[in-house]
């Protein structure tokens, strides 16, 4: 993804001449192309991401369009009173991209872990938040926050993510994208977690469940229409997120089901749990840890499956 992220960013400061991006102190032969074009449009700030987030808002607020980047946690927790009273408060067009959000970095341990990074933004009044689901999407989801203009926190992963989008999708900040047509269920997936919602969609096939996958990669505004006809039509909606389930993306839809009063029976969440991971590993081997798995999701799909229906 942040290769993807590097290339749009290049083809995009083609069409936004004011377009400036920030570095924290990581990323720099990534950004070599665009160095090499625009070279007074690139700014390595340090390890100084607060003072960055100070320099990307003062760039707007002079009719500048500011990106900033560096690993999640750094760009997100470590500035998050510059977030909120710099770029929130003032409403200012400044894009905050995590890179290796979720587990990505999950070898170099808890430090490096963003788990709780949506839960505290999306807080804030004046921010988007989206979550890209492959290489295609990022490219797609810088477009449209440069064509909003507002204060837009992207999350995207590190490196290796697949491409799932065989086709470039209609994509727009606040509207869901359904890759998959399905019946019985829904599973929605944000972030990075869609090639594991399409493995359970695929195993949940084979004992015959038909299964709608959608790649949800706004959690703030979300698609409330989408989720309202997800909610009436479907017998279980199922949510996968590399985020904590406290304050997350699943969180959002339950407070949004609550007021709209949905039936939030009919609602299951996976996420990551109440506690710090202590053990260093993969990326894969921490999601199994904390059951972000195609195995224990469809395995507890089918358990609510079957509790309905009793």
């Amino acid at each position: 993804m942040r290769n993807a992220f590097a290339k749009a960013v290049t083809e995009l400061s083609e069409i936004y001449p004011d377009l400036v991006m920030l570095a924290g102190d990581i990323g720099n032969r990534l950004f070599d192309q665009l160095k090499s074009k625009h070279p007074n449009r690139f700014v390595n700030c340090g390890v100084a991401e607060a003072n960055m987030t100070g320099v990307a808002a003062g760039l707007a607020s002079s009719g500048l369009k500011p990106i900033t980047y560096t690993i999640t946690p750094f760009n997100t927790i470590r500035c998050l009173e510059q977030i909120r009273l710099d770029i929130c408060y003032p409403n200012l067009p400044v894009i905050i991209v995590g890179t290796g959000s979720g587990l990505s970095y999950a070898g170099l341990g808890a430090t490096h872990h963003s788990m709780e990074d949506i839960a505290l933004l999306r807080t804030l009044p004046n921010i988007n938040i989206i979550c890209p689901a492959d290489p295609v999407e990022v490219k797609l989801a810088l477009a449209d926050a440069l064509r909003l203009g507002k204060p837009t926190y992207m999350r995207i992963g590190k490196k290796g993510e697949p491409t799932i989008h065989e086709n470039i999708p209609i994509f727009e900040i606040g509207k869901g994208i359904k890759v998959r047509d399905g019946n019985d269920i829904a599973l929605i997936s944000f972030g990075n977690m869609l090639p594991v919602a399409i493995s359970t969609a695929n195993r949940l096939t084979t004992i015959g469940v038909s299964v709608e996958v959608i790649s949800m990669h706004t959690v703030k505004p979300l698609d409330e229409n989408l989720l309202l006809d997800l909610f009436t039509n479907k017998k279980l909606v199922a949510v996968i997120e590399e985020h904590a389930l406290i304050g997350g993306a699943s969180s959002a839809i339950l407070e949004w089901g609550c007021e709209k009063r949905v039936n939030l029976d009919k609602l299951i969440r996976f996420g990551g749990p109440d506690h710090f991971l202590y053990a260093c590993g993969g990326q894969e081997q921490a999601r199994k840890l904390i059951g972000l798995t195609c195995e224990n999701i469809s395995k507890k799909i089918i358990n609510r499956m079957n509790e309905l229906n009793t």
